[in-house]
């Protein structure tokens, strides 16, 4: 879904500095995330803008500002209006990247991925700051399908009930053309397609006024000369050779046309702030304007390409980002073209697409005959109703325990599969814990002390693993000179540290000194509401205040060390998930299968258990170093070391195969299933758990609620219905196991509900029935 993001200006001066709020959330939802924070006084920003637009406005084009302004000599100073639009944009950046304002940045790198749609909205009524070249925002860079609106900071929504018109209605207004090539306006705007023009060609104040108040239109386009006056208050459009008007002056018109449906208003015209703040105040839902005066050629290639994208169905913002970025090409004669558009949005309004501006064509529906329509429509009825009772129950949460139970059930019934013999697992138990002690070991809070890591990671290195993952926390320096360098010059070892969580007030817990960065994993595990791990964190961007740096799982970067001598190296899609080789690891969204409004943060996939018993070969801590190991257990493996032990450092998390206490799994054999995934998907084709869309999940469940009133209506006697319901549950269910041995979890408790609930309630109808026609006889 798309994002929303919201950055609200206070304490408006560069003199003192702005307050800055910034908001994310999804669009069309409230905002998930909200922090605060500054930008620092610059009172010369606003004279690094004047002197670029000073600059510019000499240039000489042919603007579309009023007809007394049209410059007629061109003295070309190019090269002097691009380097002072140089100069604005460094030291803009360089105040975006001021120390109070960090904490809004890194939060917006947080949470918002670079495949992210983003909508951006700048609420602020300081002129100066609206005026600013935001798009040149170098994080921007990072974001291709963003694109940055201004607001005011007072706002209300309009109630627009209207009549939805057959085509996309647009008034279109040509003023007084002087100077300028306005025809070329009206011949792109003949080429849209599903569109009904009227054109209105330097008319009367009294003839613009009757069409506005007369029918409702979708858009309101206006091209010829235009103008901003009093620090952009106000602004002013000149109809013909004689007559000009404010907003102002048509506010009851354009009052009546917003409130019968007008979305989006397109000023193709000069320096239209003024015209957008006049706009804004009547609650507009949307305008593109030109923040500065426009060359003639600039405007009309704005609107071939904008009107090209936006019919062509691209969103509102993509459309004007995409058509903004193709007027670079006019830039070697038209200095900064691409700085001119922008969009002007009202907060409380979602932009429409074309598309959404048009009447969907429904197909006919041919009218049953009356028997038949009497004998379908209880049944239909019913799967409605419970349908949506189902469905809407499930979408606020009220069934994921449930179906996270039968996932685990499922989980818990599939055969067993074969230990992954990639892998070698190396466990400290209460024994071994007690031979270091007895040996006059010191642990120093950890469960595995100094002499004997450094033992055993030289009997190790002798049979050549591949990888070697410690997965016990070392937040302390080593003391022994032949471990400090061991850890340091060890290629293949990786360390582990814990990331930090804000929302429980916890930094973290350090990774070991001597191993760098580039060799360091988070251990962190997501544990659903029950406390049950069900999904794989794999990658995600740690916090600014985290101990643990590291933006890989421990797992996952044991499985990059053990895939890179094959030639196999980690790349990300387009869409944001991690690629290695031919396999695809598909994120979570906050709604996936039987999750409902989940926090998706992070690459988060779903863990697809190997087995519940053995999941590796397994050895003790004592084992390896007091016996001699065969070289073919450890050369070319990932040797996994970690905590069994139940007394003193206790490492134990509940997973699908068992919850309680007495049956949970050690941390080490969980990061063992992690890495068993990982490889075995991209080595050996096993497949990962998926998901449904929304909509095939819909047709699923929706599907057995059909099959819940046909039986009702085959078997009217309860005793027989009752056992084929049973039957067809059962198939249900092993159609959802099967699925998920396959790689897909698909929706089985709302399925099972709705199959059950629908043949009940038809049921009962047929029971009330049958009564009824007993008594009347």
């Amino acid at each position: 879904m798309a994002k929303l993001v919201v950055l609200k200006f206070t304490d408006a001066s560069f003199n003192e500095g702005f307050g800055v709020n910034l908001q994310i959330g999804e669009e069309s939802d409230r905002p998930t995330t909200e922090i605060t924070g500054r930008l620092p006084p610059c009172p010369e920003m606003p004279l690094y803008y004047t002197r670029w637009q000073s600059s510019y406005r000499q240039t000489g084009n042919s603007y579309r500002l009023d007809a007394e302004k049209i410059q007629v000599t061109n003295v070309s100073i190019t090269q002097s209006c691009q380097d002072l639009a140089h100069v604005l944009q460094a030291r803009f950046n360089t105040w975006l990247r001021a120390e109070e304002f960090r904490p809004l940045r890194e939060k917006w790198l947080e949470k918002l991925m670079p495949t992210d749609e983003v909508r951006v909205i700048l609420q602020t009524d300081n002129s100066q700051l609206q005026r600013l070249p935001w798009h040149l925002w170098e994080l921007l860079d990072r974001y291709p399908k963003t694109e940055i609106a201004i607001a005011s900071p007072t706002y209300d929504r309009i109630l627009q009930p209207r009549t939805q018109n057959p085509k996309v209605k647009i008034l279109a207004i040509v003023g007084n053309s002087q100077g300028i090539d306005t025809q070329a306006d009206l011949a792109i705007l003949q080429q849209c397609q599903n569109a009904d023009i009227t054109f209105l060609v330097e008319p009367q104040r009294q003839e613009l006024s009757d069409y506005l108040w007369g029918k409702n239109w979708d858009i309101l386009f206006f091209a010829g000369h235009s103008s901003s006056q009093g620090d952009d208050v106000t602004g002013r459009i000149y109809l013909n050779k004689t007559d000009s008007l404010s907003i102002n002056e048509l506010k009851y018109a354009l009052k009546q046309a917003i409130e019968k449906g007008l979305h989006l208003a397109i000023f193709n015209s000069c320096d239209g702030l003024g015209l957008a703040r006049e706009l804004a105040d009547l609650q507009i839902p949307q305008m593109v304007i030109m923040r500065e005066p426009v060359p003639d050629q600039v405007a009309q290639e704005f609107l071939k390409y904008f009107l090209t994208s936006f019919a062509g169905g691209k969103p509102l913002y993509q459309a004007v980002r995409q058509a903004r970025e193709r007027l670079q090409g006019l830039e070697d004669r038209f200095p900064c073209a691409t700085w001119l558009p922008v969009i002007c949005q009202n907060p409380a309004q979602i932009p429409l697409t074309w598309q959404e501006l048009t009447p969907t064509v429904m197909p006919e529906v041919q009218i049953l005959p009356q028997s038949l329509k009497l004998r379908w429509k209880l049944g239909l009825f019913s799967s409605v109703v419970m349908t949506g009772i189902i469905l809407g129950l499930r979408f606020f949460g009220g069934l994921q325990s449930a179906e996270l139970q039968a996932f685990d059930f499922m989980m818990r019934s599939r055969p067993e599969e074969s230990p992954d013999s990639r892998l070698l697992i190396i466990t400290i138990d209460d024994d071994d814990l007690a031979t270091q002690r007895r040996n006059g070991e010191i642990l120093k809070g950890t469960s595995l002390s100094d002499k004997s890591l450094n033992a055993l990671l030289i009997k190790l290195e002798q049979h050549r693993p591949r990888a070697i993952g410690l997965d016990i926390y070392r937040d302390f320096p080593a003391e022994q000179p032949d471990l400090i360098l061991r850890l340091q010059k060890t290629a293949n070892l990786i360390g582990v540290c814990k990331g930090s969580d804000s929302t429980v007030m916890t930094k973290g817990i350090e990774p070991p000194p001597e191993i760098p960065k580039k060799r360091q994993g988070f251990s962190d595990f997501i544990r659903d509401t029950d406390g049950v791990v069900r999904r794989h964190l794999m990658f995600f961007t740690p916090e600014t205040a985290s101990l643990c740096t590291a933006d890989y799982a421990f797992s996952t970067q044991l499985a990059f060390r053990y895939l890179l001598p094959l030639g196999i190296e980690p790349k990300f899609t387009p869409q944001g998930n991690l690629q290695l080789g031919n396999t695809v690891f598909p994120r979570l969204s906050s709604r996936s299968g039987g999750y409902q409004g989940i926090d998706a943060n992070g690459g988060q996939t779903l863990l697809n258990y190997r087995a519940a018993k053995k999941i590796a070969e397994t050895v003790t801590l004592t084992q390896i170093l007091s016996s001699p190991m065969n070289s073919d257990v450890i050369k070319d493996r990932i040797i996994l070391i970690g905590v069994k032990a139940r007394g003193d450092f206790p490492d134990y998390w509940a997973t699908p195969y068992g919850s309680r206490l007495d049956v949970q799994t050690p941390g080490v054999l969980v990061q063992a299933q992690m890495i068993s995934q990982i490889l075995s998907a991209v080595l050996n084709k096993r497949p990962l758990l998926t998901v449904w869309s929304y909509w095939f999940e819909f047709i699923w469940i929706w599907s057995w609620s059909v099959v819940g009133g046909l039986l009702a209506w085959r078997w009217r006697w309860l005793p027989m219905l009752a056992l084929a319901v049973g039957i067809i549950s059962g198939v249900l269910y092993l159609l959802c196991l099967s699925l998920l041995i396959w790689g897909i979890w698909v929706p089985f408790v709302p399925s099972a509900l709705l199959l059950v609930g629908t043949a009940g309630a038809i049921s009962m109808q047929n029971c009330k029935s049958d009564f009824w026609q007993k008594f009347k006889k």
